[in-house]
C-alpha cells in the first residue's frame, strides 16, 4: 500500500495546496484542520510515514501538538516537518527540534523542495519497514531453529536412550543365548548316558529272550530300539548345533576340494546304494573352520541323497562362482563373495518353504518316509553365519533343489602349494584342484 502522510493546518487553502503538490506522487493523504483533530486521528492510526504540520494554530500550536504526539511510544517513530510563514529565530528553531521535529519548510512552500523532502522521509519509512519485516522474518526463523534444535536434542536423547536399551537387550540376548546353548549342551550330554543304557538293556533283552518272546513282544522291543536310535541321533545333532556357537577355532586357509572329497568318501555307502552321480567343479581355497565346513557339506550332500527320487538316478552338482559381489539375500553388501551351489534333481519342495526349512526341527516330509531330526539345515545355516556368510535355497516340487552358500572371499587359492596342511596329510595321493578342474563320482 502507498505510504500515508498526515497534513495538519488550520487553514483550508494551505491544506489544498499541499494536497495538490503531493497527490501526484501517489501518497495517501490524511487531513487534520487542528492539533486536536490530528491527535484524535493518531489515537487509531499510527502507520504514518510523515507528518507535515503548521506551527501557528489556535488552541494547540504545532510545538504543543508535537510534544503530545511524542509522549506516546507508538508514535515516536513518525518524523514531523514543521511548516511556518515566520522566521522564528534560532531559539524557537531549537525548541522545535527539541520537541522532535526533523526539519523546517518556510511558506510560501516551494513545490519541488516539499516533494524532495517528503520523498526522502518516505523512502526512509519504506526502508525502515523493510528492515522491520526482515527482522520479524529473522526472528521467526530463529524461533523455528530454536524449536528444531530443541526437538533434535530431544530426538538425540531418545535415540541415545534407545541405543542404550538396544545394547542392553543385545547383551541380555547374547547372555541368554550362551546360557541356552550351554543348557542344551549339558542336557543333551546328560541324556546320552541313560539313553545308551536303554539301548543296551533293550538289545540284551531282545537277544536273551528272543526265543521266548511272541512276535508282538519282538515288535515292541524293535520299536524301543528304533526310537532310542532316533533319539540318540537327535541328541548328537543338538550337541553339534550347540557347539557351533561356542566354537572359536581360528579360520585357516583351506582347500574346499579336499574337504569335499572327504565328504564324498564318508558318504560312499549311501552314494553306492543309490547309484548317485556327484559332479564337483573346482572349488576355491578360503579361510574357514575346516571341521565346520565338512559338517556343512555332509549335511547338504546327505540331504540331496536322502531326498532323491525313487526311480531316477540322483545327480548332485557342486560348483563355485568367485568374485561375486553381494548376495541374493543381502543385495546391499559391498564385500566380494564366493558363491557355492549344491544342486540336485531330487523331490524338491515348494518355494514358499524356502526360509522355513532352515528352522530348528522343521520337516516338510513325514517321518515314516524320510528319516531325520529336522536339525540338519538349521545346523548348516548356523555354520554359514558363523563364517559371516549367507545360505539360501531355491526349489520347485518334483524338480530338485539348489542350495547357495555365499562366503566372504578373504583369500583365494592360487596354486597347489597353498593347500591346507591337515588335508595334505590325510590325502597324500589325491591330486590338487589345479590338476583337475572337476571331479565326477
Amino acid at each position: 500500500m502507498s505510504p500515508k502522510i498526515l497534513l495538519v493546518d488550520d487553514r483550508e487553502d494551505n491544506l489544498i495546496s499541499m494536497e495538490t503538490i503531493l497527490s501526484q506522487d501517489g501518497y495517501r493523504l490524511v487531513i487534520a484542520n487542528s492539533g486536536r483533530r490530528a491527535l484524535k486521528i493518531l489515537l487509531t492510526e499510527v502507520d504514518f510515514a510523515l507528518i507535515l504540520m503548521d506551527v501557528k494554530m489556535p488552541t494547540l500550536s504545532g510545538f504543543e501538538t508535537a510534544a503530545l504526539i511524542y509522549e506516546r511510544e507508538k508514535l515516536k517513530h513518525i518524523p514531523i516537518i514543521f511548516i511556518t510563514a515566520n522566521n522564528l529565530g534560532e531559539e524557537n528553531i531549537f525548541q522545535a527540534y527539541k520537541t522532535g521535529a526533523v526539519d523546517y519548510i518556510y511558506k510560501p512552500v516551494n513545490p519541488d523542495l516539499l516533494r524532495a523532502k517528503v520523498s526522502v522521509f518516505v523512502e526512509l519509512y519504506k526502508k525502515n519497514h523493510q528492515l522491520m519485516a526482515q527482522e520479524q522474518k529473522l526472528m521467526a526463523i530463529n524461533k523455528n531453529l530454536e524449536l528444531e534444535i530443541k526437538e533434535r536434542k530431544t530426538s538425540e536423547q531418545k535415540i541415545t536412550e534407545l541405543n542404550r536399551q538396544l545394547l542392553e537387550n543385545i547383551s541380555n540376548l547374547e547372555t541368554a543365548n550362551k546360557e541356552l546353548d550351554l543348557f542344551a549342551f549339558m542336557a543333551s550330554h546328560d541324556l546320552q548316558e541313560p539313553l545308551r543304557k536303554i539301548r543296551f538293556y533293550s538289545d540284551r533283552l531282545f537277544h536273551r529272550y528272543n526265543e521266548a518272546l511272541a512276535d508282538e513282544g519282538k515288535d515292541d522291543i524293535g520299536r524301543i530300539q528304533k526310537l532310542s536310535e532316533r533319539m540318540q541321533t537327535m541328541i548328537k545333532d543338538i550337541l553339534s548345533f550347540s557347539k557351533i556357537s561356542a566354537d572359536e577355532q581360528p579360520l585357516i586357509k583351506t582347500d574346499l576340494n579336499l574337504i569335499m572329497r572327504d565328504v564324498v568318501s564318508d558318504l560312499e555307502t549311501e552314494v553306492n546304494t543309490k547309484g548317485a552321480q556327484i559332479i564337483i567343479d573346482a572349488l576355491p581355497s578360503l579361510q574357514v573352520n575346516a571341521a565346520l565346513m565338512r559338517l556343512l557339506f555332509i549335511n547338504l550332500v546327505g540331504n540331496a541323497l536322502k531326498f532323491s527320487k525313487k526311480n531316477e538316478t540322483p545327480v548332485i552338482k557342486i560348483s563355485a562362482e568367485t568374485n561375486f559381489n553381494g548376495d541374493i539375500e543381502q543385495p546391499g553388501s559391498k564385500s566380494n563373495y564366493v558363491r557355492i551351489t549344491v544342486q540336485d534333481n531330487g523331490i524338491g519342495f515348494e518355494q514358499q518353504y524356502a526360509k522355513q526349512i532352515f528352522d530348528m526341527f522343521k520337516r516338510l516330509n513325514g517321518k515314516s518316509e524320510f528319516e531325520g531330526t529336522g536339525i540338519g539345515l538349521a545346523l548348516c545355516k548356523r555354520i554359514v553365519e558363523k563364517h559371516h556368510g549367507f545360505l539360501s535355497a531355491k526349489s520347485k516340487a518334483g524338480e530338485g533343489a539348489t542350495f547357495t552358500i555365499s562366503l566372504p572371499m578373504i583369500a583365494q587359492k592360487k596354486n597347489a602349494s597353498h593347500e591346507h596342511h591337515n588335508h595334505e596329510q590325510r590325502n597324500p595321493q589325491q591330486p590338487s584342484a589345479t590338476e583337475n578342474s572337476s571331479a565326477k563320482i
